[in-house]
């Protein structure tokens, strides 16, 4: 999604109350108005979540290299690809809006939840992993396992699925089982952040552009995307999965139990993520030792999305974040590009093949 979604503060204006999924609950005569203090928890915790997945996400995608686990091998966003997705991104939002205009909505969320849940558990798995490994001690038996799915016999015989894992996978696997079940029974919005969490780091670390200019395409054909619909803030309200982080102005009164939710879809996280994650491949193919692009794109980044809540909360309505992300996120780097006098070269060196030649991917 490409929307930041507050709740109004204006005690004269309508409320729309969240459930703890930040989906739309009709409550008329309640009318909620946030402390200032509970505005700014909820949107600090925000900005806070969305910066976890990547920064840590950047820098798991520069030793994330090709494996027999299907799950860690990158895949590499085309320049075609890049100019197709927002196409398919808006085919798919909006037959999902026409989706909840036509039919009900609590069998098609009911649907969701349960293929979220397996999408979550696997994504959650998958991003405690390297943590695991540093808390178990070396004397821990680990024991080495194989999946393997074949088709064939013989010379014909071909792999379609090979995947190894060990103990310490099935720990984490086990973990992220029980917050599974917990979302999937309670909805709830800590729950809902574990998830969304989980998949915006995959997403970071996984989804690799080959160049800058490809990057320049993706997420400026996605800005342009946020202009004259309310289809992207219809389908965060009614979507029941983790595709957006939320966080409880009412936290501060009602506790864990609150329901009036600030909420950043994950778009806003994963797109201009894979650009920044991209900028740090380039600042280690450059083999300078530094990480000038890096940081500068992560902090415009910060600029950004704390521009899109200074002027939400100063207009009280939803902001689209992409449109104030994706200027900052590509004119800072362009802006030391210039000044370093590597603007040549930003954009015509393929970063996947730079790094393959350095040795960091297979």
């Amino acid at each position: 999604m490409s929307e930041t979604e507050p709740v109004p503060v204006a005690a004269a204006e309508a409320l729309n109350i969240t459930d703890s999924n930040g989906t739309q609950a009709l409550n008329a005569s309640a009318k909620f108005v946030a402390t200032p203090e509970g505005t700014a928890l909820a949107y600090g915790s925000l900005v806070f979540m969305a910066l976890l997945p990547i920064f840590f996400g950047a820098l798991r995608s520069v030793t994330c290299s090709k494996s027999k686990n299907a799950s860690d091998m990158p895949e590499t966003i085309t320049g075609r690809d890049a100019a197709r997705f927002p196409i398919i991104a808006s085919c798919t939002l909006f037959g999902l809006y026409l989706f909840f205009k036509v039919f009900s909505q609590e069998y098609i969320n009911l649907l969701l939840s349960v293929y979220f849940f397996g999408l979550g558990v696997l994504a959650l798995s998958h991003t405690m992993s390297p943590l695991m490994s540093r808390i178990f001690p070396d004397s821990f038996s680990n024991k080495q396992y194989q999946l393997l799915f074949t088709q064939g016999a013989e010379e014909t015989k071909e792999e379609i699925v090979n995947y190894e894992f060990d103990t310490k996978n099935l720990v984490c696997l086990l973990i992220s089982s029980v917050v599974g079940v917990w979302y999937l029974l309670k909805k709830h919005w800590i729950a809902n952040n574990l998830f969304g969490l989980a998949f915006a780091l995959n997403g970071v670390e996984l989804l690799h552009l080959n160049n800058v200019s490809t990057g320049c395409i993706l997420i400026l054909s996605l800005c342009l995307q946020v202009f004259g619909t309310n289809v992207m803030v219809t389908v965060a309200k009614s979507f029941e999965a983790p595709i957006k982080l939320v966080f409880p102005q009412d936290l501060l009164e009602r506790g864990l139990e609150a329901s009036n939710f600030a909420m950043l879809g994950l778009g806003d996280i994963v797109i201009p993520g894979i650009f920044i994650a991209l900028l740090l491949r380039f600042d280690v193919s450059l083999k300078k030792n530094s990480r000038t692009y890096f940081y500068s794109s992560f902090l415009a980044y910060i600029f950004g999305l704390g521009l899109t809540i200074f002027i939400m909360h100063t207009f009280k309505h939803a902001q689209p974040a992409l449109l104030y992300l994706v200027p900052a996120c590509v004119g800072f780097p362009v802006i030391v590009a210039l000044i370093k006098g590597e603007l040549t070269e930003m954009f015509s060196l393929q970063v996947l093949d730079s790094l393959i030649q350095l040795g960091l991917m297979d």
